[in-house]
């Protein structure tokens, strides 16, 4: 059936490769703070295992989000490791277990990313796609980056 939501299909499909791309990096930064869950050792240990594990569980909720509204527009949500490394923008950490510090860093550096992004593509569907849906969508991850973010900066001990 074809979906008829006020939205040209061109534009729903530049949307949901947005969405697509966007979904590759919400996966690869699951994954990543998954890995530093089970990887994370030293001093602080108890308290990162807990931090990491609701980070990533928040995690688990937004990359199901921004699959369903790729396909609340009509397309198809990646779901293969193969399609989300060909798109995404972050790096994925392999190799020897980082130092917990590293771990936090690296954390933080791809939700600073994810926050970046999502600030141009709020405006884009918003400007470009006429879609306010997603693009409240968007800012509500954005904002949820943004807690992240702040939660790793003060395990860092960084107010900036």
């Amino acid at each position: 059936m074809k979906t008829k939501i006020g939205i040209s299909a061109e534009n729903r499909e530049k949307l949901v490769q947005l969405l697509n791309t966007l979904l590759a990096d919400e996966f690869v930064l699951y994954v990543k703070t998954r890995n530093f869950h089970w990887n994370v050792f030293g001093m602080h240990f108890h308290d990162l295992h807990k931090f990491f594990e609701s980070q990533y569980e928040a995690l688990d909720e937004v990359v199901d989000q921004v699959a369903e509204r790729a396909r609340a527009l009509g397309g198809f949500a990646y779901g293969s490791l193969a399609e989300f490394l060909k798109v995404t923008r972050l790096k994925e950490v392999a190799g020897q277990p980082l130092e917990s510090k590293a771990m936090l860093k690296a954390l933080l550096e791809d939700h600073e990313s994810i926050i970046r992004i999502l600030r141009k593509d709020v405006k884009v569907s918003s400007d470009e796609y006429g879609d306010a849906g997603t693009s409240d969508f968007l800012t509500g991850l954005m904002e949820a980056h943004e807690k992240m973010a702040w939660m790793l900066r003060s395990f860092l001990g960084s107010s900036v």
